[in-house]
């Protein structure tokens, strides 16, 4: 001891005087504990201490410590949290030291690799990392003990594989066979299928940038394309390393969402998702400020969403289509009855396992039904309104109104795939049918007849002008206009014989995920319209992790609805040939359409009531925002109302469930006239900061 150099006497007695003077802080987890004790969020404390959130994050994972007064504060705080919530004490079977490690599970069938796989042992977040936040996250569901570690990871540079729920697992892979290898036969990770006769959700291991790199992979993907529709070259040297090791890529090759698989040998399945972080995996539109995050935090947000929507399988479009199909497996096992084996069977109401053609009506343009036949009888033209109300028509009442206030209906496509009953079978030719509004399919009527008031748009059209003459209908447009006391006489007509409610699961689920991720933000349905809005004003800053969350579950949505009629991409493309998104039994334009539509005839109706309730007529509408004149700032002041103060029925509602409305943006009459005066729509601005809305594709 003699022999220590004196700068470590003298660190040590700097650490006890540290301790005597009560400036040591308690350990990284502790601080943690004391805060989700409270309830306070991080971004509280931030505000209370005059710091910034990520200073918060640094500190409760033990990667900085406080300096000067901010110190002295902040451990006033941790104490005074310590004296209300001490901590518990330990369970006597409990062992004092050393991480909790994960019990071994027992092998499944999706593993591939020995019968008993190893599995690391999971570990707390380490230090240099911040902490995924336990409390702020939604409950767990419980555990399948075949993928104990959860559906996903997010691997770093070092090796560290950060999951779900703070669970850090260390990856040893150097390669991207090794890391195949790994996540099958030792990770733990996956998720259950989400229908009985579904299939297990491929694990998911998302790489950051150091980590693409230690594997072998470029940082970015560099090309004149948009980066996420990059691939990596044939001849690079992973690609060949993972063909070498007997592993093949789908055909959509290695870009930014890579599947590496093996031919699955009976119900074994062995088949790895990768997300390049580096490489735009993650959209900045659907996923805001994910990509920046520290792994842990990245691991949550997607944890959150595979637990509430999917695993992620590639752009929200993308979950939103495999959702589809998850929660509507094409087939079930049935009994041979001449062999007595049980076989592969179409699952009823699904879509099946072979793409439909659609009818000539419902295609785009460039497709082989319209280019082989030579079509030329028009198109249904189902879209969302994008429709300003001529300035000639405005009255001198409206113009002295001082506000212009939009209101956006939540996830206007979600509410309409609520008990919508489609076409399941192939779509069968009829001449001057009699119009069935329970029937799903497409309609040549003329609707120019029917006579609306010139303030509101027409609810045929996504433009909202008036129709000329026959057009294509889906049949919730002309049943809404029988509903108006019109007579409709289609001339043809391209019918489904069998039918169902087959987006229902679908609704149901994301319903429920976007009403329990804005319940976490601190939005409830038991609210009163005062609060609701109130708690939307700044519901994002609550916790960014949750508002990328609820961000990407209302992208799904538009996402999804969008993939049923994926048009064809690449230069290479020529008109007539088939492109890659017609071999799906889930490109239905069909389907698009009557979400579309049952959204736009919503849409219409709630105008049309409010008109009636109030006299009241939209300076414009785009998709599922509407813009009024206001006598003040707030929604509050122009919805109507009956004596006891509950929202009348029939017109724009406020609340968090989709289908009701909320805020969108305020600016003053003024400012909207002169955008109509040039054209311009001021539902597409309303918001500030010259936003535009996504339009749904």
């Amino acid at each position: 001891m003699t022999n220590q150099p004196p700068q470590l006497f003298t660190a040590i007695d700097s650490l006890l005087a540290a301790v005597d003077d009560g400036t040591v802080l308690p350990v990284p987890a502790e601080r943690v504990r004391l805060r989700e004790a409270a309830g306070l969020t991080q971004a509280a404390v931030a505000q209370a201490l005059g710091v910034r959130v990520p200073s918060i994050v640094a500190w409760e994972a033990g990667r900085a410590e406080p300096k000067a007064e901010r110190l002295e504060a902040y451990r006033r705080l941790l104490e005074g949290l310590a004296r209300r919530y001490p901590a518990p004490a330990p369970h006597p079977d409990h062992e004092a030291t050393g991480p909790q490690r994960a019990p071994r599970p027992p092998a499944h069938d999706t593993l591939s690799g020995p019968a008993t796989p190893k599995r690391p042992a999971a570990r707390p977040a380490t230090s240099h990392r911040p902490a995924a936040k336990q409390a702020a996250s939604p409950a767990a569901p419980a555990v399948d003990p075949r993928f104990p570690h959860g559906p996903l990871a997010v691997l770093d540079g070092d090796g560290s594989a950060y999951g779900v729920n703070g669970i850090v697992l260390d990856c040893p892979a150097r390669t991207i066979p090794e890391l195949v290898e790994w996540t099958l036969g030792e990770s733990g990770l996956g998720a259950a299928k989400l229908h009985r006769y579904g299939k297990d959700s491929d694990p998911l291991i998302v790489l950051t940038a150091a980590a693409a790199v230690k594997l072998g992979l470029p940082e970015r993907l560099e090309g004149h394309e948009q980066r996420r529709s990059l691939r990596l070259p044939s001849d690079h040297p992973v690609v060949k390393e993972v063909g070498r090791a007997k592993w093949q890529l789908t055909q959509r090759g290695f870009g930014p969402w890579a599947r590496i698989y093996r031919k699955a040998q009976g119900r074994q399945r062995q088949c790895v998702q990768l997300a390049i972080l580096s490489w735009d995996a993650l959209d900045e539109r659907s996923w805001p400020g994910v990509a920046e995050m520290e792994p842990a935090d990245i691991a949550r947000v997607l944890g959150v969403y595979a637990q509430r929507v999917i695993t992620p399988r590639g752009s929200t479009a993308v979950s939103g289509l495999e959702l589809m199909t998850a929660l509507r497996p094409p087939t079930r096992a049935e009994r041979d009855e001449a062999t007595g084996n049980w076989v592969p069977g179409h699952n009823p109401g699904s879509l099946g396992t072979e793409p439909m053609d659609p009818a000539p009506p419902e295609a785009t343009s460039e497709h082989p039904v319209v280019v082989n036949s030579g079509w030329s009888g028009g198109f249904l033209n189902e879209e969302a309104y994008q429709w300003v109300r001529p300035v000639d028509l405005l009255s001198d009442e409206e113009c002295h109104l001082p506000y212009a206030v939009g209101l956006d209906l939540n996830t206007a496509f979600l509410a309409a795939a609520s008990r919508l009953v489609v076409g399941l079978s192939a779509p069968d030719h009829f001449h001057a049918p009699k119009f069935n509004p329970k029937i799903p399919g497409s309609w040549l009527v003329d609707l120019s007849h029917v006579e609306l008031d010139p303030r509101l748009p027409s609810p045929f059209t996504p433009t909202g002008e008036r129709p000329t003459g026959p057009a294509w209908y889906q049949t919730h447009t002309v049943a809404y206009a029988q509903e108006l006391g019109y007579d409709v006489r289609p001339l043809e007509a391209y019918l489904r014989r069998e039918t169902g409610a087959y987006l229902d699961p679908w609704h149901d689920r994301l319903r429920t995920a976007y009403l329990d991720t804005l319940a976490d933000l601190g939005v409830t349905k038991d609210s009163t319209d005062a609060e609701f809005l109130a708690a939307m004003e700044g519901h994002r800053d609550t916790d960014p992790a949750l508002a990328a969350v609820l961000a990407a579950v209302k992208a799904t949505v538009k996402g999804g609805v969008g993939k049923l009629r994926e048009r064809p991409q690449g230069r290479s493309y020529k008109q007539g040939e088939r492109w890659p998104a017609l071999e799906r039994p889930t490109w239905r334009p069909d389907i698009r359409a009557a979400v579309i539509s049952k959204a736009r005839v919503n849409m219409h109706r709630k105008l049309r009531n409010m008109a009636v309730m109030t006299g009241l007529y939209p300076l414009a509408v785009l998709s599922d925002c509407v813009v009024y004149p206001s006598p003040g700032e707030s929604p509050l002041d122009f919805l109507p109302y009956d004596a006891s103060g509950k929202p009348k029925p029939g017109g724009f509602r406020l609340g968090p469930t989709p289908g009701l409305a909320k805020l969108e943006g305020v600016q003053t009459v003024l400012w909207a006239v002169d955008l109509m005066e040039k054209g311009l729509n001021p539902a597409r601005h309303i918001k500030g900061g010259d936003a535009v809305l996504d339009e749904g594709e």
